[in-house]
């Protein structure tokens, strides 16, 4: 029997796990199902979307948080309430360095904190940083699946939408910040206040002078480039929980 059911992920203890992978969207949920072995859908509500599977051997869940940091919060806060204690976002960012192309993978080694869930946690200075650890696998593990990446700090916004876009990230990319998404700097945030060890994974759905709505069209529409990006994202992930489980081992 399920117990402590969280109202939005619709899960409970009884799930027994350390791990999960959380995308924003919830068919990239089903995408990283593709990756593991008994992989079975235990929840489904509102925008998260629950995957329950293993890999080699490691058991874990796939989530999606929705859009936006205050979406991603409560996945990450009703996650640990639960037992998961491990986290990685696979997700989508924009490029700010001409260098970043489709399909290339940011793993976030700290976030500019311009959303709004993280200030209605903490003062902002406090840092948005990765477990020092989960970091290091990530970066092994990109290696070893022939991802091509950046290491470096991302920026997390609110909107994309709003009518200085392209003075704020020129703006950001003038100060070397890789790329931009919504979530990670939710998940550094929460993580470190909670003790959760974290990392962020994300691959590139619009270049540098793209253009942003037709980025997101080609992602939906799995443009090649993006879709191997995102399957290379999953197996980093992946990896990354496989290697740092088995180094708790030894």
């Amino acid at each position: 029997m399920e117990t402590n059911l969280q109202p939005h992920i619709r899960l409970g203890k009884a799930t027994k796990i350390n791990y999960a992978l959380l995308p924003g969207d919830p068919g990239r949920v089903l995408e990283a199902a593709k990756f593991l072995d008994d992989a079975k859908e235990i929840a489904c509500n509102r925008e998260y979307r629950t995957v329950k599977g293993t890999y080699k051997g490691v058991p874990l869940l796939v989530t999606s948080t929705g859009i936006g940091g205050a979406s991603a919060g409560i996945a990450v806060e009703e996650l640990n309430k639960i037992g998961i204690n491990v986290m990685i976002r696979i997700g989508s960012s924009g490029a700010l360095q001409p260098q970043l192309k489709l399909g290339d993978l940011v793993i976030a080694s700290g976030a500019v904190r311009n959303d709004g869930a993280t200030a209605a946690y903490i003062e902002h200075a406090y840092p948005a940083v990765p477990d020092t650890q989960l970091l290091f696998h990530a970066v092994e593990a990109a290696k070893r699946v022939n991802a091509k990446f950046y290491t470096g700090i991302v920026r997390c916004h609110d909107s994309f939408y709003t009518d200085k876009e392209l003075e704020i990230d020129q703006y950001w990319s003038e100060k070397g910040v890789l790329a931009s998404d919504m979530e990670t700097a939710a998940l550094f945030v929460i993580g470190g206040l909670r003790g959760i060890k974290t990392a962020s994974i994300l691959n590139v759905v619009v270049e540098k002078e793209g253009d942003l709505e037709g980025g997101i069209n080609d992602y939906v529409e799995k443009e090649a480039k993006s879709k191997r990006g995102e399957e290379l994202e999953i197996l980093t992930a992946l990896e990354t929980i496989f290697s740092y489980h088995s180094r708790l081992k030894d």
